[in-house]
C-alpha cells in the first residue's frame, strides 16, 4: 500500500471507528456526545442515525472492494461484518441504540443517506444480512414516507429511498417519488454544471453534498425503469463532472477552499462530488485521477491539521478546521459531521487504479499559480 493511500485509509478509519464499534456494541447512545448549536434541544433525536448513515456513505465503497492487498483486505472484511452488525444493532426495536426512522423530518434525509451508501456495496451490506434483518431494514425505510419532504435537494432523499426499495426487490417502490424529485431537479438546472436547490439558487457545497450524487446513483439504479429517466442519465453525467471540475478548481495550492454556504462542518465532505466522480472513473478528460488524488490529499491535510477537530474520546467536533462550533447550523449536531467521510470514495479503487499508482501530477491552481500556461475553459 503506498504512503497516500495509507495515508487516506487510516484518516478514514479514525474518523468512523468510534462511530461504528460503539454501535455494533449496542452504546452509541451513550456513548456519542451531542454537539449542537446553543438553544438547540432535540438532535439527540435524529444524531445518531445521522452519525451511521454518513458513515456508510463514504465507506461503503472500501467495503465492496474485493481486490485489496491481503492487509487491507483483512481489514476491509472486519469492519464490512461490523456495518452488517451495526444495522442489526440500529433496526431492532429492542436495542438500546435502536435508531428514529419514524420521528420528525431529519430522519428522511439520513435514511437515504445510508440507503446510498448500502447500494454503492449490495454485496456486502444488503445480501449477506439475515431474513429478518432485512425486514426491519426495509420497514425502517418505509417509515420515512408518513412525513412529507421539502420542496428542494430533499426530494432527493425520498428518490434515494425508493431506489434502496427497487433495489431490494420491494414491490412497493414508488415511481412518482422517484419521478417527481427527477423532474423537479431537471426544472431546477441553472447551466454549466449547477442547479438550483430548489426555486432559488443557493451559493453552496449542496450540489456536491447531496444533488449530484443524489441524481446520479438514483437514476444508475432505476434509470432503464422509464425512457424519460434513461434520457435523463448521459446529461447528469455530464453536468456532475463540469461540477467536480470546479470543485477540483476550488482547491488552493494550499489545500484550502472556499468557505462559502452552509453546512460546511461537514469539512472535506464538500467533495462528495469530485470523489464520486473520480471513483466513477467519468472526470472531464483535461481533469486527470492523479491531480485529483493530490488535491483532495492536501485537503485532507490542511483541514485535519488541527487537533481540535476531534475530542479527547475520538469523536468530530463542530467545525471545518479545529473546533469553531459558532459554525454549526440550528440543524448541525456531531451526527451531522460525518458526512466528511464521502471524500474517501476512491478507496474503493484498489491500489493498481491509475488514482493511486499514476505519479504525482499537480492539481489546477498549483499548476496556473505557478504560471503554467493553461487554456481556460468554457462553459458546458
Amino acid at each position: 500500500m503506498n504512503k497516500t493511500r495509507k495515508f487516506w485509509l487510516d484518516t478514514m478509519l479514525k474518523i468512523v471507528t468510534p462511530v461504528l464499534t460503539a454501535l455494533k456494541e449496542d452504546r452509541l447512545k451513550e456513548s456519542m456526545p451531542v454537539e449542537c448549536a446553543n438553544g438547540v434541544t432535540d438532535r439527540e433525536n435524529y444524531t445518531y442515525l445521522e452519525a451511521f448513515g454518513r458513515t456508510v456513505v463514504g465507506m461503503a465503497p472500501w467495503l465492496g472492494c474485493k481486490t485489496l492487498s491481503s492487509e487491507e483486505e483483512e481489514l476491509r472484511r472486519q469492519y464490512a461484518e461490523t456495518v452488517r452488525e451495526c444495522i442489526k444493532v440500529a433496526t431492532n426495536e429492542h436495542s438500546k441504540d435502536f435508531m428514529n426512522f419514524s420521528y420528525g423530518h431529519q430522519p428522511i434525509v439520513d435514511a437515504a443517506f445510508l440507503a446510498q451508501g448500502i447500494l454503492r456495496a449490495p454485496h456486502e451490506l444488503w445480501e449477506p444480512l439475515d431474513i429478518e434483518t432485512k425486514e426491519r431494514l426495509i420497514k425502517a425505510m418505509k417509515n420515512t414516507r408518513t412525513r412529507k419532504p421539502y420542496i428542494c435537494n430533499w426530494l432527493l432523499f425520498s428518490a434515494m429511498t425508493e431506489a434502496f426499495l427497487h433495489h431490494v426487490g420491494d414491490e412497493s417502490w414508488d415511481r412518482m417519488r422517484i419521478d417527481y424529485a427527477l423532474l423537479k431537479h431537471m426544472e431546477w438546472y441553472k447551466g454549466d454544471g449547477w442547479y438550483s436547490d430548489g426555486n432559488d439558487f443557493h451559493l453552496d457545497y449542496y450540489n456536491s453534498y447531496v444533488i449530484q450524487p443524489m441524481l446520479i446513483e438514483v437514476l444508475k439504479e432505476v434509470g432503464d425503469e422509464e425512457p424519460s429517466w434513461k434520457k435523463m442519465t448521459e446529461p447528469v453525467w455530464q453536468r456532475g463532472a463540469r461540477f467536480a471540475t470546479y470543485l477540483e478548481n476550488f482547491i488552493s495550492p494550499e489545500g484550502t477552499y472556499p468557505l462559502v454556504g452552509r453546512s460546511l462542518t461537514y469539512r472535506f465532505g464538500a467533495f462528495h462530488l469530485l470523489s464520486l466522480t473520480a471513483y466513477s472513473h467519468r472526470l472531464e478528460k483535461d481533469i486527470k485521477p492523479a491531480q485529483v488524488r493530490n488535491a483532495l490529499t492536501k485537503v485532507i491535510e490542511r483541514t485535519l491539521k488541527s487537533p481540535d477537530n476531534f475530542d479527547g474520546q475520538g469523536w468530530l467536533t463542530i467545525g471545518v478546521c479545529g473546533h469553531q462550533p459558532n459554525m454549526g447550523e440550528n440543524y448541525i449536531s456531531t451526527g451531522s459531521l460525518y458526512l466528511c467521510s464521502s471524500v474517501f470514495l476512491p478507496l474503493g479503487l484498489d491500489e493498481n487504479d491509475e488514482f493511486w499508482s499514476a505519479k504525482d501530477e499537480p492539481f489546477t491552481m498549483q499548476k496556473l499559480w505557478s504560471g503554467e500556461n493553461l487554456h481556460a475553459k468554457h462553459a458546458l
